[in-house]
């Protein structure tokens, strides 16, 4: 088994909504952050691969067809290199609303982490603020230039006719028409807006 879509959008850009999708269009299982905030053995590979560490992606990957969100988008040159055949979505929005949601949801776990264990490395310190942010997340200007630059740099990186850049917004025609699969008749899937955020990742408990 090997990954035949990867996501190469940041979190907060409706990875968990796209999640959703590709496992209707068939994609079982689609592999996204909440799956590696339940599993030690998880957090324990991905970690070694934010060392800079030799993994073993079909491993890493085992059981799953598709990937969005942290920690896989950090890694999306080198799972591209790897699956030859698959092909990119970039999930984008609005850099500024990109950052507002980040700030209100993902940021603030990481900062609180962050208070709490200052001497601890997570996936969230490494991959996000360190290997997104430069280390500086208080910026909103800064946040729209790393997001602009990280856009800009998939569409260098992933040839044009392998990569699709998406907003979730548009709905299962751009999406379905890329992967060559037929359009569902549900509507497209809706998840983890701002609001939602807390009960998904942490069973209703506001942090």
């Amino acid at each position: 088994m090997a990954l035949s879509v990867i996501g190469a959008g940041y979190g907060r850009t409706g990875t968990l909504s796209l999640k959703a999708a590709l496992e209707q269009l068939g994609y079982l299982k689609c592999h996204h952050m909440i799956e590696v905030l339940q599993s030690p053995a998880q957090i324990e590979g991905w970690m070694a691969s934010a060392r800079g560490e030799r993994v073993n992606w079909d491993e890493l990957f085992a059981g799953y067809l598709a990937s969005v969100d942290w920690p896989s988008c950090h890694f999306y040159r080198e799972l591209a290199d790897y699956y030859p055949q698959a092909k990119v979505v970039l999930t984008v929005r609005d850099p500024h609303a990109w950052y507002e949601s980040m700030n209100a949801t993902t940021l603030r776990v990481i900062r609180r982490s962050m208070a709490e264990h200052p001497d601890r490395p997570s996936l969230g310190t490494e991959l996000v603020v360190k290997g997104a942010f430069d280390g500086n997340i208080d910026s909103a200007a800064h946040a729209v230039e790393i997001f602009e630059a990280h856009t800009a740099e998939v569409m260098a990186n992933i040839p044009s006719e392998r990569l699709l850049v998406f907003d979730v917004r548009e709905g299962w025609e751009p999406l379905c028409n890329f992967l060559q699969r037929d359009v569902p008749a549900a509507a497209f899937p809706r998840v983890n807006s701002r609001e939602e955020f807390d009960g998904i990742f942490f069973g209703n408990r506001a942090d």
